[in-house]
């Protein structure tokens, strides 16, 4: 029976130096001028806040390297800007980075001892932006940090985060009411939404009864059932059940 070879040790000692001398040359160069980030394109920006922000990122991206890319230092150089969610980094070797943001959007303003403060899907308040376009949120208590806590007003939040667009340019304010979640449009009907299930289904359901020529004049639509929509304060004085139209 052959005896196990012995494991050369001078071959395994060579080996060992030639990878640390890979690593080393490795280690040298991922943070050499070779491939020093010099050309920075940020992508994704808008706002009052674009410039400032596009000048901190393209200040942090200049002290790495395309083989060094440091995510967590280019989201420490935006912290200060809520208004940025997240960044993502691709390399241009050897010279060139391309950043792109992704923003919060703003889906209500956070109206509170006659301040007003744009809001995001998430309840991060936006502090340092505009919002023009979107519909009042008022809250009796003001937020004690830097998004909202108030579990009702989240909820609100969220449901003005799921509307349509051209819709939620339409909505004046949002709260909870005696019919639940309640919004009012402009020149328009108030809206009873009732709880924040099926969010999506509701504003779809709305859409739908707002595009019917028999829903104009209602003072008031009811989409807590969104199979079931129902418009008031017609013509007629009567609701209308079961269809998205609200014709006889």
């Amino acid at each position: 029976m052959l005896a196990p070879r012995r494991p050369n040790l001078r071959l395994l000692l060579a080996l060992g130096v030639i990878t640390g001398l890979f690593a080393s040359a490795w280690l040298l160069l991922r943070d050499s001028s070779l491939v020093a980030v010099r050309k920075v394109e940020v992508t994704g920006l808008a706002g009052p806040q674009a410039e400032e922000i596009r000048s901190a990122l393209t200040t942090a991206g200049r002290d790495m390297t395309t083989l060094h890319l440091r995510p967590d230092a280019l989201m420490s150089a935006v912290r200060p800007y809520a208004v940025v969610k997240d960044v993502a980094v691709e390399r241009d070797v050897p010279h060139g980075l391309r950043i792109r943001v992704t923003r919060r959007i703003p889906v209500a303003r956070v109206v509170t001892s006659g301040a007003a403060l744009p809001v995001a899907a998430d309840g991060t308040l936006l502090r340092g932006t505009t919002a023009d376009d979107v519909p009042e949120l008022r809250l009796r208590v003001p937020p004690a940090g830097e998004t909202i806590t108030d579990q009702r007003a989240l909820v609100t939040v969220a449901l003005l985060a799921r509307a349509p667009q051209p819709l939620r340019r339409r909505v004046t304010t949002a709260f909870p009411g005696p019919r639940g979640l309640t919004v009012r449009l402009a020149a328009g009907p108030s809206v009873y939404f009732g709880s924040s299930e099926r969010m999506t289904a509701k504003w779809a359901s709305l859409t739908a009864v707002l595009a019917s020529p028999d829903s104009r004049g209602a003072t008031a639509i009811d989409v807590r059932v969104p199979e079931h929509p129902a418009a008031a304060g017609l013509e007629q004085g009567s609701v209308q059940r079961g269809q998205p139209s609200t014709g006889t």
